[in-house]
């Protein structure tokens, strides 16, 4: 990993130089609203379209527009390239960060399949920078509670884990729904709750594998998975069971854990600024804990910024991504579904 930069004359930490590939709407959510709290700078925005680059920069306080994607990720000024752009471009424009000697934040999916992930991360390795991809909700404290209670032995052994990440339908104009731009609901929403499941693996005897999975195509996309639901299994026995639906009745995004003691409910795991609750039963009795509303995106540029300026783990690296990638294929493999293409 890249070592720490040097302080400011004060002592403090430098602010990140940060610039933005494209100007998505996740993009004030995931990083402009969370950049103003830490004081990171938002150095540069660049998109297809310069009006709405210029719109974006002038409603989110970007410094500048530049011209062109290649010309913000080879800008001497930034240093590291936030990534929300089609999933299909997610690779390829990390790859072009990574050869300009940036540090970069990728939107997950990481790339379109796990071929195109191990070159994004041998590259990162060898230019010895870092690349992490955006599984934000593992930096809230509502998953450092979830495993602190397994760990702790209060809901026993871990027996089996349940995930739902649903919403309701985009419209079928929206980029998720496109094959060759790497969209289904597994790349978009499943991806979480396969990470999820992965991120137990200290108390399951290591990462779950693919038993068995189905989905349902979406009506006019070819190849594209509208639903997938996954059965996994864990090294030491427990089971697990991951559904996505991108176009569900409503928002479903929960994850159950029950062990041999007891079990724990997240209502809302990945977005916990809207529901913080998790509901812990065992033979004590039930309870509801909140966790705390602060948005995960927050949490997860701290801790990016802390790994930069102080040298501190991160939670998530490029083997990681990798390691998702490579479950992801294999459950749209499982299912029947095309691995995404890749953009070239």
């Amino acid at each position: 990993m890249t070592a720490a930069r040097p302080a400011g004359d004060d002592g403090a930490a430098q602010p990140l130089r940060i610039g933005l590939l494209g100007a998505a709407r996740i993009s004030a959510l995931a990083l402009v609203t969370p950049a103003r709290a830490t004081g990171d700078r938002l150095v540069a925005v660049a998109a297809r379209d310069p009006q709405r680059a210029a719109a974006f920069a002038a409603e989110h306080g970007v410094e500048r527009v530049v011209g062109s994607y290649a010309e913000l990720v080879a800008d001497p000024e930034v240093e590291v390239v936030y990534n929300p752009l089609a999933n299909s471009l997610h690779a390829p424009w990390n790859l072009a960060a990574i050869g300009a000697g940036k540090h970069v934040l990728s939107e997950k999916p990481f790339a379109a399949d796990a071929t195109e992930a191990r070159a994004v991360r041998d590259a990162a390795v060898a230019a010895g920078v870092t690349v992490v991809e955006g599984f934000h909700y593992v930096h809230h404290p509502i998953a450092t509670r979830l495993h602190a209670l397994l760990e702790s032995g209060e809901l026993g052994e871990l027996r089996a884990v349940e995930i739902h990440t649903e919403m309701p339908a985009p419209p079928d104009t929206d980029p998720r729904w496109s094959l060759a731009l790497a969209g289904g609901a597994l790349m978009d929403l499943g991806c979480y709750g396969l990470h999820a499941h992965r991120m137990l693996a200290p108390w399951a005897g290591g990462p779950p594998e693919v038993v068995t999975a189905r989905g349902g195509e979406r009506a006019g996309a070819p190849g594209v998975d509208e639903w997938i639901e996954a059965e996994l299994a864990f090294p030491d026995g427990a089971t697990g069971f991951a559904r996505c639906d991108m176009a569900a009745a409503d928002w479903r995004v929960t994850c159950r854990i029950t062990g041999s003691r007891g079990e724990v409910l997240a209502h809302n795991y990945l977005l916990p600024h809207r529901d913080d609750r998790i509901t812990i039963t065992t033979p004590d009795g039930t309870r509801d804990e909140h966790v705390g509303t602060r948005s995960t995106y927050l949490y997860q540029l701290e801790a990016f910024r802390a790994h930069l300026r102080d040298g501190a783990p991160c939670p998530v690296d490029a083997d990681d991504a990798v390691a998702n990638a490579e479950l992801v294929d294999a459950v749209y493999t499982a299912a029947g579904f095309p691995l995404r293409p890749r953009s070239g």
